[in-house]
């Protein structure tokens, strides 16, 4: 044999040699699962609900007629400050005033016919009073004989058909009475209808919006719904109407503060408090995608906008109706409680390892069964393995879960990557530690 080819041998088996133990090392490897850790801390947790929904004024009364007809005058314009009682809207008051003079006209015409009602119970008392009289004077003749029968009863003919006029006669007093306070109530009636065609402010505002110029025709809402003219609203409280999930709306409490984001004023935030929650709930979407809503409303604290108020207008609001906003709204705190990163937390069934199965069965206190209902629970480390740690678990923010029961502060738990912490690792694992830059990098 060459020298040659004896080298080539030898080169050849010490390949073979370094790409067997190579394999060796990294198959000892692959049972090692990188992981993250995170420390079991003290924080302070407040836990909330997101929602979006649109400002708007907190009071805002809609203004419309009364009466149809004619806008003949609007002095206001949109954007305008008003004060309780200004004239605001008037419509053309002909067809009111027509209205109201046959009113009247058909309450004097009422009025009189009383009056003659009146007179005639006058008259019938006065003619009974004489037929009375007549019958009680020939009843005395008929005892002594000097008149028949028959004249007699012709006399007290007269005398019941005299009562009974008296009677008619106050029965049509009643009906002219009724009839002159019918007339009356139209009169009225008439007058206020009249009244309506000046619409005045019913509070101190804003003209938020303007839907009518004048010139145009208007509908009364005494014949329908009414023409819509303006809005009147105090731009000085505003809220937000947000729409709540019904999985959500159960943790919201009146008085529960809220963040406040608005997409015209980015990177910064507004406080409020919860004034209104809904009882019924609104729906929307397809019927096979219905969505179940609640409107719960947010006063915006005017503190935390103090600063965009505009000191020579300080009754507008920097926040216009229909804007759109995200609260976020705290239904929960706890200060000072032992957490943990969300992620570090996950519900197992099968907790076991094939090397490490009493351990698992003396945590669980029993011989796992495929029924059992997950447990919630943490990945400790003890060394550079891993211990399972059954845990009871309060409320939580986006990033930290309380935990109240299973582990002690300064433990060192496992918090990701997520499918070593649901699914890979086991009670009892070798892991190696990394930070979260280095954990998916290429060996």
């Amino acid at each position: 044999m060459t020298k040659s080819r004896k080298r080539l041998y030898w080169i050849l088996a010490i390949a073979i040699v370094a790409l067997v133990v190579i394999a060796v090392v990294v198959n000892s490897e692959s049972d090692v699962i990188k992981v993250t850790t995170a420390k079991a801390e003290r924080r302070s947790i407040a836990e909330s609900v997101i929602a979006n929904g649109k400002i708007q004024p907190e009071t805002e009364v809609v203004i419309s007629s009364e009466v149809s007809g004619k806008i003949l005058d609007l002095p206001f314009t949109e954007g305008a400050k008003v004060n309780e009682g200004d004239l605001i809207v008037r419509i053309n008051p002909d067809l009111a005033q027509s209205a109201l003079d046959r009113a009247v006209a058909a309450l004097n015409s009422a009025q009189a016919n009383r009056a003659n009602a009146k007179a005639r119970v006058l008259q019938t008392e006065a003619q009974l009073r004489n037929a009375e009289v007549i019958y009680r004077r020939n009843q005395n003749l008929l005892d002594q004989g000097a008149i028949s029968q028959a004249e007699f009863d012709n006399l007290k003919a007269n005398f019941e058909s005299a009562q009974a006029e008296v009677m008619a006669a106050k029965e049509s007093e009643k009906a002219a009475q009724y009839s002159v306070e019918s007339a009356r109530a139209t009169v009225k009636e008439a007058r206020d209808s009249y009244s309506r065609t000046t619409i005045y402010a019913p509070m101190e505002g804003t003209v938020s919006s303007l839907k009518a110029e004048e010139g145009e025709q208007v509908v009364g809402a005494m014949q329908m719904t009414g023409t819509e003219i303006m809005r009147v609203a105090n731009l000085e409280v505003m809220e937000v109407l947000a729409n709540v999930n019904e999985s959500d709306i159960v943790r919201i409490a009146f008085g529960d503060t809220a963040s406040i984001e608005v997409d015209a004023y980015r990177d910064r935030k507004f406080s409020g408090v919860v004034t209104e929650i809904a009882n019924s709930a609104t729906s929307s979407g397809l019927s096979a995608d219905q969505v179940t809503n609640f409107e719960v409303k947010i006063r915006i604290k005017k503190g935390s906008y103090s600063d965009l108020i505009d000191a020579e207008h300080p009754e507008l609001s920097p926040f216009r109706p229909g804007m759109n906003a995200t609260v976020e709204i705290y239904t929960d705190r706890a200060d000072n409680a032992l957490s943990v990163p969300i992620e570090a937390v996950t519900a197992r069934t099968d907790t076991s390892s094939s090397k490490n199965r009493s351990t698992v069965d003396k945590l669980m206190g029993d011989k796992i069964d495929e029924d059992e209902e997950p447990i919630t629970c943490v990945f400790a480390l003890s060394g550079n393995t891993v211990r399972l740690a059954p845990v009871k678990t309060g409320i939580q923010d986006d990033k930290y879960i309380v935990i109240t029961d299973g582990i002690s502060e300064s433990d060192e738990i496992v918090s990701g990557p997520y499918d070593a912490v649901s699914l890979k690792l086991s009670p009892g694992d070798e892991v190696d530690r990394v930070s979260k830059d280095n954990l998916y990098k290429d060996k």
